[in-house]
């Protein structure tokens, strides 16, 4: 063929080729048009589906609240004293707000009946705690009782902890401990008469040496043991307020990684430091036990009278045989969650119990009628001629009232720990979204005239009613929550019913109290993890009992 001729022909191929392919083509969708079309359809219905949930979930509206800026919410509005700024926001939106504090959704709940649906209707939903990014750090990563999400792992360190730690037998066998330190108290603040004293602080050396002591016993002697304790209270002192910081990391997760403020590297010091201190008096007493089994076998695990927390933990562990440490074995216990329960209880029970004791000093000197009142029934009751012993509280009524009162007016955590909803739920006919910051005002509860008579007066007499046992630390009255409520309450309720009127009791009845001379009583609190008062309570004791070698 010519070349003349394939150059006529080719338009005519091309032409072809066309035609042929949209043959095929239209072959193809009309062979898959069925096909498509029952995509179309499911596509469709799926569409619908989805927006009629949408639809329906928008029906339910999330709390109302202030408006807010961009990007940092109502971060600029609510100030430093949060407890009495949403408690003021409280009275214009309502017992159920919702705030916005940087990119963090918080839902704030200010009434009994709300706190109730949080704490017992919707319990399993709001059973997890909103974790801090210092407080996982400090928590080695959230294993700890109090940052560990609700499941069985949560449910291990719980059962540990109140059958081992804080039930009534084992706080019965360690009583010698808290009388000890009790006593040597007492026997300080002697040498001190007539000189001021800062009873909160006094108070959290005390509580600090009384709680460690029931930790690790005397594992720790010696000089060397005694400055490890002035180091251990150093480093838990900086860890309280790493955790009462506030932290860009919380307010905008995103940026969680870069650590702006550095409070994540300060805290990873701290509990590096804290974490080696813990190995070596663990492997101290890993070293006793193997040599006191290796003498007395199996008599090691018989009463409880000599026994720390440090010991009783370390059989719970799935130790070998040649530890010479009988294998009680609690599954899944660690020597990193005895650790983590350890930071706990010292930070948890120390701050709580020193700052209770001090408010409720501060009460009493603002009221001397009051505390003239306690003075008394620790006369009749225990008698100048005796010390306070622990078997003394259950007849202290007067006391236990005003311990209560101090409880309700200044809560140890005005927040208590907020709560992160693990899915979407309605409370209070309002939205609460799943991963938001759900915060229980405890403080402005408590202070509630709508559930209290004379809300801001200091009233012990309120406690005291004939018959009336509905105000326990429980949390099941839910106008009067200062350790929380439902499955997540305070696992240290039983030590704090113990050792605040204990150590309450003891300065009370061993000395006369007055401020010194020109000094007004400044009954202002700072906001934080713990309500602390603002200024640092100074007093003077006297010595008041009548036998002054006791």
């Amino acid at each position: 063929m010519s070349l003349i001729s394939k150059v006529s022909d080719a338009p005519y191929a091309l032409v072809q080729w066309w035609w042929q392919a949209g043959s095929e083509i239209y072959q193809y969708r009309r062979d898959n048009f069925f096909v498509l079309s029952i995509f179309l359809v499911l596509a469709t219905a799926i569409t619908v589906s989805r927006w009629r949930r949408w639809s329906r979930r928008e029906r339910t509206p999330l709390p109302p609240g202030p408006g807010g800026l961009p990007i940092v919410g109502d971060l600029p509005f609510i100030g430093t004293q949060l407890h009495r700024s949403f408690a003021k926001l409280a009275e214009t939106y309502g017992p159920i707000m919702k705030l916005r504090l940087g990119a963090k959704v918080c839902i704030v709940v200010t009434s009994p009946s709300l706190a109730k649906e949080v704490f017992k209707d919707h319990d399993t939903i709001f059973a997890n705690h909103d974790v801090l990014a210092v407080g996982a750090i400090a928590s080695y990563g959230g294993v700890d009782i109090v940052f560990s999400p609700y499941g069985d792992h949560w449910r291990m360190l719980r059962k540990v902890s109140v059958s081992e730690m804080l039930n009534h037998k084992r706080l019965e066998a360690m009583y010698g401990l808290r009388r000890k330190e009790v006593r040597h108290m007492v026997s300080q603040l002697y040498s001190k008469a007539g000189s001021p004293v800062d009873v909160g602080e006094q108070m959290f050396l005390t509580t600090f040496n009384i709680i460690t002591s029931m930790l690790w016993g005397d594992t720790l002697e010696g000089e060397k043991g005694r400055r490890t304790t002035v180091d251990v209270r150093e480093v838990m002192d900086r860890v309280v307020k790493l955790l009462g910081e506030p932290n860009i990391s919380d307010l905008f997760p995103a940026l969680a990684w870069l650590d702006i403020q550095g409070l994540g590297r300060r805290m990873k010091k701290e509990i590096s430091w804290f974490d080696q201190m813990l190995d070596s008096i663990i492997n101290k007493r890993l070293k006793r036990e193997r040599e006191r089994a290796s003498g007395r076998g199996e008599e090691i695990d018989d009463g409880v009278q000599d026994k720390d927390l440090l010991q009783v933990l370390l059989q719970q562990l799935n130790l070998k045989a040649k530890e010479g440490v009988p294998n009680n074995a609690t599954p899944g216990l660690t020597i990193s969650h005895i650790k983590a329960l350890f930071l706990d209880m010292m930070v948890a029970g120390t701050e709580s119990t020193s700052s209770a004791v001090e408010w409720a000093m501060a009460e009493l000197l603002k009221h001397p009628h009051i505390m003239k009142k306690a003075e008394e029934e620790l006369e009749e009751v225990v008698g100048l001629k005796n010390m306070v012993e622990e078997s003394h509280l259950p007849k202290l009524h007067y006391l236990h009232g005003v311990v209560k009162e101090v409880l309700r007016l200044h809560p140890p955590a005005p927040f208590l720990v907020p709560r992160c909803p693990s899915a979407s739920c309605t409370v209070g006919g309002f939205m609460i979204p799943k991963g938001s910051k759900v915060i229980v005002n405890a403080w402005a509860m408590q202070r509630d005239p709508m559930s209290w008579d004379n809300p801001l007066e200091f009233q012990p007499e309120r406690f005291l009613r004939s018959g009336d046992d509905e105000y326990d630390f429980s949390g099941k009255d839910f106008r009067y929550i200062p350790f929380g409520s439902g499955r997540r309450v305070c696992v240290g309720i039983p030590m704090a019913e113990r050792m605040v009127p204990y150590l309450l009791a003891s300065i009370l009845h061993s000395f006369r109290w007055q401020l010194p001379n020109g000094v007004e009583l400044d009954m202002s609190d700072k906001f934080g993890m713990e309500l602390k008062k603002a200024m640092p309570l100074v007093a003077i004791p006297s010595p008041r009992l009548s036998n002054s070698t006791l």
